[in-house]
C-alpha cells in the first residue's frame, strides 16, 4: 500500500457480484425495437464484459443498420436503454442471483480500513445502481467514484476516471501500486493491464481460470467465498507493486 495506507477496489458488476441472466439482452431486444422500428435478430453476446455502448454498436451493426446510422441512433439507445432497464426492476429481484460470497466479500473489503471500493463496469451508471440496488449492494459501494461505461466506452480508460474521483474525494493519489480490479471476464483483465492496475480474476462467469491465467490476471480464484483468500489477493498484489 501506499504512505496514505489507501487502497481502490474495482469491482465489477456482472457474473462477479450478481447475474441477471437474459434481462440485459431482453432490454437490449426492447431497446432496438423502440429506436429502429423492428425487431434485432441477433443479440449481444453473453457475458463479455463489453461496454454497453459498444454492444449496442454492434447490436445495431449485426441487425443490418448502416454504419452511417449508428451516430445517430446509438446516442438514443443509450438513453433508452437504462429507462427499459427500470421497467424490470422486479424482475432483476425476482429472476436476478446473487453469486457465491458476493455479500460477505463486499462486506469484508468495505470494512478493512483504509480500502475504498467502488466499481468499474461495462455498465451504463443508471443500469449499475438499478442492478446494485436491486440485490442491497449499493451500500457497500461508494459509488459515486466509480468508472462506468456512461464515462467511455472503452472500458481500460475507467481505471483513471476512478482513480480521479477517487482521488478527489479520499484526497490519496491512485495508480496501480494502490488500486486493484476484482472481475470475471477477459475484458476485466484487459481493462487492468491496458488501464493500468493488477487483476484479480474470478472463475465465477464464462471465462475458466485456465483463460483467465494466461490473458494476463495476477489471481485467479474459483469464486468469492474464500474472502480471506480474497483479503490476502488484494493485499499481495498491492504490495508488489508499491
Amino acid at each position: 500500500m501506499t504512505e496514505a495506507g489507501q487502497t481502490l477496489v474495482l469491482w465489477d458488476i456482472d457474473r462477479t457480484l450478481l447475474y441477471v441472466g437474459d434481462i440485459d439482452r431482453q432490454v437490449y431486444r426492447e431497446t432496438f425495437a423502440e429506436v429502429v422500428g423492428r425487431s434485432a435478430e441477433h443479440l449481444p453476446a453473453r457475458g463479455t464484459g463489453v461496454t454497453m455502448p459498444l454492444a449496442i454498436r454492434s447490436l445495431l451493426l449485426d441487425n443490418g443498420v448502416r454504419e452511417v446510422e449508428v451516430p445517430r441512433l446509438l446516442p438514443r439507445m443509450v438513453e433508452l436503454l437504462p429507462q427499459l432497464l427500470a421497467a424490470h426492476t422486479r424482475d432483476l429481484r425476482e429472476q436476478g442471483i446473487l453469486l457465491p460470497g458476493a455479500v460477505a466479500a463486499l462486506k469484508t473489503v468495505q470494512a478493512q480500513p483504509g480500502y475504498v471500493p467502488t466499481v468499474v463496469t461495462g455498465n451504463l451508471k443508471p443500469n449499475a445502481l438499478l442492478k446494485l440496488e436491486a440485490f442491497e449492494l449499493a451500500g457497500f459501494l461508494d459509488t459515486e467514484i466509480g468508472g462506468y461505461s456512461s464515462d467511455n466506452d472503452h472500458r481500460p480508460a475507467l481505471v483513471a476516471v476512478a482513480q480521479k474521483r477517487a482521488q478527489a474525494k479520499y484526497g490519496t493519489v491512485f495508480t496501480r501500486s494502490n488500486t486493484v480490479i476484482v472481475g470475471d471476464s477477459l475484458e476485466d483483465v484487459r481493462t487492468g493491464l491496458e488501464g493500468g492496475a493488477p487483476v484479480i480474476a474470478v472463475a465465477s462467469g464464462k471465462t475458466s481460470l485456465a483463460e483467465l491465467q494466461s490473458a494476463g490476471a495476477d489471481v485467479v480464484l474459483e469464486s468469492l467465498e474464500d474472502v480471506p483468500q480474497l483479503l490476502d489477493a488484494i493485499t499481495a498484489v498491492t504490495l508488489e507493486r508499491a
